[in-house]
């Protein structure tokens, strides 16, 4: 039975029980449930704090888990990603008072608060920069004003809750950080197989949508061009004479685009349809 670890609470949690949910398996239904076993689909599940998830997978209590980026290379587990899933984007930056710091060099000899001190300390190994970095559990923007702290090391998505603390952001990104599907250095049960196709399948049948059109046989080439679909698209005879059906999958941002453009070539009936799940 492959055991899965996934994020019992934050900004990770729901997606990646939804994520898992499209993916064809039970997740539960009440916040206190630590373990849930999904026999049909021969996988257990284990609730974890999102921190401690790489820790499980690093010493191969379970199998494979569900975290962020940073918190897999924060933990320092012998653990390493295994497929990147697409939500829960962050970067994470140094941030310091307005006209303080410009370049990393700047971060020499100062002293960084931060959740996340294995990751930056890494990065400031890594790096050649010297200097103090101080472990804070949260709330790391109050850290410079409280004095214990010249700059920090933090997630930013907006940035307003740096800008309210009077904080800017400055060199390049430590790291753009997302959820990623994790998994040990060892040989791995080959159930992890349909587990890794399912959600691939779930995160194509999110780019993507179905789209149907009848389109005039003379514009058929030029039709084809905008839907080329993954492979090729389908196309079959229509009743009447000089007619025909498409169908294929387009990319769901370019949905209304191409919709307008095979309208534009004569292309009728235009049909779009969300695809719940494939494989590819």
């Amino acid at each position: 039975m492959l055991r899965v670890a996934v994020p019992n609470k934050g900004a990770l949690s729901e997606p990646a029980s939804q994520m898992l949910r499209e993916a064809g398996y039970r997740q539960r239904r009440d916040s206190r449930e630590l373990v849930l076993t999904d026999v049909e689909n021969d996988v257990e599940f284990f609730f974890l704090r999102p921190r401690d998830v790489a820790v499980y997978v690093g010493a191969g209590t379970v199998d494979v888990g569900i975290t962020g980026r940073d918190l897999l290379l924060d933990s320092g587990a012998d653990a390493v990603e295994h497929r990147s899933l697409g939500f829960a984007r962050s970067t994470f930056r140094f941030a310091a008072p307005k006209n303080q710091c410009h370049s990393l060099a700047d971060v020499t000899g100062k002293r960084v608060a931060t959740a996340y001190d294995g990751l930056v300390r890494s990065y400031l190994a890594e790096k050649r920069i010297e200097a103090k970095v101080v472990h804070l559990d949260g709330a790391v923007e109050s850290s410079v004003q409280l004095g214990i702290a010249d700059l920090i090391a933090d997630v930013v998505e907006t940035g307003s809750t740096l800008r309210a603390a009077g904080l800017e952001v400055f060199a390049d990104p430590i790291l753009s950080s997302e959820a990623v599907l994790i998994r040990g250095n060892r040989e791995l049960p080959a159930s992890l197989d349909i587990l890794d196709r399912r959600i691939e399948g779930v995160l194509v049948a999110r780019q993507y949508v179905m789209l149907d059109y009848d389109c005039p046989e003379e514009n058929l080439k030029e039709a084809v061009k905008l839907t080329p679909g993954l492979l090729s698209p389908t196309v079959s005879p229509l009743h009447d004479e000089g007619w025909c059906a498409v169908r294929a999958m387009v990319k769901r941002e370019a949905t209304n685009r191409v919709m307008d453009a095979l309208y534009s070539l004569g292309a009728r009936g235009i049909l779009v349809t969300p695809i719940l799940a494939c494989r590819i």
